[in-house]
């Protein structure tokens, strides 16, 4: 089995530093080989850009999609994207190790999914339950300075089911089976490993990580859900705020 583990901290030393080596011990103790991708020690460039396309399909105008597919296709994408895209390839567990920063991941992972899920690894119905990560587990791994009960779905930071689903759902959309999120709370502005709080933490994820075969997954509407117009069909289920029927 292998694992990837992506972590988007600028600090090693932090807690999310912590907690992605608590996760590479536990898991390498279970089996797995690990890979890790540590995006600011990588310097990862997070803003896609013509710069990174050699021969363009339309060298006048910088068309993201066409030129993602163009190079995935013709075998010249960027060798750091493609090195990405290949642990994604090889890897059977993706955790993505993050702080929630102004409600939402820091821009370096969100530009490493904008570069990385290059479009032509998905393309028409090669999405959702149908994606090409299908058979592949993946979940969440955040940290969050409040308190718990202020990321309920009354809680002043808002529910952080809600927070996280616009990336539980990316990973939906490339196939993954997406396991519930882990989530540390209360971590402070130092953000250091040190104390009590912090190591209760990391049992919980030693413990979420040595209990993944029996841990439901999250529940996302498939292909059969849609109707012709991409709307819910009147009998489909739905599982949350952002896709429901009309009241």
């Amino acid at each position: 089995m292998r694992a990837l583990i992506v972590i988007a901290h600028p600090e090693q030393n932090s807690f999310n530093g912590y907690l992605k080596n608590t996760a590479v011990a536990e898991l390498e103790a279970l089996g797995y080989k690990v890979e890790v991708s540590d995006l600011h020690a990588m310097n990862f460039d997070p803003v896609e850009d013509k710069r990174h396309f050699g021969a363009r399909l339309y060298p006048d105008r910088f068309d993201v999609q066409a030129e993602q597919r163009h190079a995935y296709e013709a075998g010249t994408t960027n060798p750091d994207i493609q090195e990405e895209i290949d642990k994604l390839t090889r890897a059977d567990l993706v955790i993505l190790q993050f702080p929630i920063w102004w409600f939402a991941a820091p821009a370096i992972l969100k530009g490493w999914l904008d570069r990385v899920l290059v479009y032509g690894l998905y393309t028409g119905r090669k999405r959702f339950d149908e994606g090409v990560f299908r058979g592949k587990r993946a979940f969440l791994s955040v940290t969050a300075g409040g308190p718990e009960s202020s990321f309920l779905h009354d809680g002043r930071n808002g529910d952080i089911d809600l927070l996280l689903w616009p990336i539980n759902y990316t990973l939906h959309y490339m196939g993954f089976t997406v396991l519930p999120q882990f989530a540390a709370f209360d971590i402070g502005p130092k953000d250091t490993s040190e104390g009590q709080q912090y190591e209760n933490h990391a049992n919980q994820l030693r413990r979420k990580i040595q209990t993944l075969d029996v841990e439901q997954p999250l529940k996302f509407n498939v292909w059969e859900d849609w109707g012709e117009d991409g709307r819910l069909k009147p009998q489909a289920p739905w599982y949350n705020y952002f896709t429901r029927p009309e009241k």
